[in-house]
């Protein structure tokens, strides 16, 4: 019996979807995008006298009606990877950090083209972590493009998936063109859709005119998204967790009828990134429990609704890859993954998802593994009768060579890697001492070595770089540094 965890019953669940319901239709939401508004009152909703737009249940439950219950993706060329559905489970790096963790020299600072490059070659060796984010934003590339130069880099050097996003509205036309550019055609991307992008509200009940627009624009493109709600439990929602799960869910309906309405049956997840307020500090922790226990409801209530579920999880808020790192981090991904979220993101981030780590995301592969074997659960294994195989452990005084043994260890019993120390003190000791950091700084190097090109075509990486070119030129680069693809 694979394991499960739940923090809502389906009576609670129904009742935060009928306060959301409630919300939308008489307290509305503020919408910045005179389409967006248009697209909403076409179809039932009403804009108030405070111009905050009112989405009847009615809106609300036709556009339930069009939600897709799966939503593909598949690698650059075009080799099937996700099924987001039940509770299948996929992790991938956080995103969009505007810094990253030396480890040679400690410091936090922020990223460039080579660092990106780093990450793209590590995460192609990662083999728990089935896509890629667009996790750095480079610092030396204008702003104006900063969204799309990320999803160049691991296009051109890649092939598993992208998690990313559009920073601006006009952001987003660059980005399909890349992503046309591997596809060859819409028609193409619609059937294999190879990215996925986040669109977040602000909290509380808000959606600005860029966001609303590129849930517009990807739903017409068929270019699926996950809805990040922000909820910030007692400073801009509720201080109840039960609040801040009603207004994720709001938020998030809103943004499912903008998607729906757009075009009937476009790819989406119910996803999130809430957290609670901590107001000693000022800081929003996504390491804290009451975070992850959100997150957690925020998915059963998706899967109350049959639609595909995300969150930001499996992070931590401490600064280096030490202990709260590892604590925060596992705690949370053992919750996402018994929870069945199917989209988790979080591996490799710090410092409350601002800051991405190398050493961090090759240490949360091995968490991503373990977390794996345990959805597995326990079943038995060729294991009754058990008098037999225990007749021959009294015989030989062990089952090392045991037929048994050699059957059932490698799916049985999971090995990591060598960024986990198993070794006993003695060959510690000879194997000089090395240190969680030194191991996966190892770990990391290894993997960039070991990297080897993408496989597609010549003539698509040109086109990703003449598309990018010309977008970088118009903001004002005059070349784009220089990467060996």
């Amino acid at each position: 019996m694979p394991p499960t965890l739940r923090f809502l019953d389906d009576a609670l669940i129904d009742r935060i979807l009928d306060e959301a319901r409630d919300l939308l239709a008489h307290v509305g939401v503020e919408v910045h995008n005179d389409e967006a508004v248009s697209l909403l009152t076409a179809h039932g909703a009403s804009v108030d006298a405070a111009g905050r737009v009112l989405i009847p249940p009615a809106v609300i439950d036709q556009v339930l009606k069009t939600a897709p219950a799966m939503v593909r993706l598949f690698d650059t060329l075009g080799r099937p990877t996700h099924e987001l559905t039940g509770d299948n489970v996929y992790f991938t790096p956080g995103s969009a950090a505007i810094h990253v963790l030396d480890e040679a020299t400690g410091v936090i600072r922020p990223p460039t083209t080579d660092d990106y490059v780093r990450y793209v070659k590590v995460v192609s060796g990662l083999k728990h972590i089935a896509a890629q984010s667009t996790a750095l934003i480079p610092a030396e590339v204008p702003e104006a493009v900063s969204d799309s130069y990320r999803l160049y880099l691991s296009l051109l050097l890649g092939e598993k998936p992208v998690v990313t996003g559009a920073f601006s509205a006009e952001g987003f036309g660059v980005m399909r063109d890349l992503l046309l550019a591997v596809r060859g055609s819409g028609d193409a991307l619609r059937q294999k859709p190879l990215a996925l992008f986040s669109c977040c509200p602000t909290a509380p009940l808000k959606w600005s005119r860029e966001t609303s627009q590129n849930v517009i624009d990807c739903a017409r493109a068929g270019v699926p998204v996950e809805f990040i709600s922000m909820p910030l439990s007692g400073f801009v929602s509720p201080v109840t967790l039960v609040g801040s799960v009603v207004q994720h869910a709001a938020e998030t309906l809103s943004g499912v009828a903008l998607s729906q309405l757009a075009e009937a049956g476009a790819p989406m997840l119910w996803g999130g990134s809430p957290a609670v307020f901590d107001i000693r500090t000022e800081t929003t922790p996504m390491g804290a429990i009451e975070t992850m226990m959100i997150d957690c409801a925020n998915a059963e209530v998706g899967k109350r609704l049959g639609i595909p579920t995300q969150a930001y999880i499996a992070l931590s808020d401490s600064k280096r890859l030490d202990a709260q790192a590892g604590h925060e981090t596992g705690m949370g991904a053992v919750l996402a993954g018994l929870s069945g979220i199917n989209s988790i993101s979080g591996p490799g981030m710090l410092d409350f998802e601002s800051c991405q780590s190398l050493e961090k995301l090759v240490f949360d592969d091995e968490i991503c593994a373990m977390v794996a074997r345990m959805r597995r659960g326990i079943e038995p294994r060729d294991d009754f009768p058990a008098r037999p195989l225990f007749e021959e452990l009294l015989r030989d005084g062990h089952l090392l060579i045991a037929d048994h043994t050699r059957r059932h260890m490698k799916e049985q019993i999971h090995l990591p890697g060598p960024v986990i120390e198993r070794a006993s003190l003695g060959r510690w000791r000879e194997e000089g001492e090395t240190s969680l950091g030194a191991r996966a700084t190892r770990e990391v190097e290894r993997l960039v070595d070991a990297w080897t090109p993408s496989g597609a075509p010549d003539e698509t990486k040109q086109a990703l770089r003449e598309r990018m070119g010309a977008a970088a030129r118009e903001a004002g680069l005059d070349a784009l540094p220089a990467v060996e693809a």
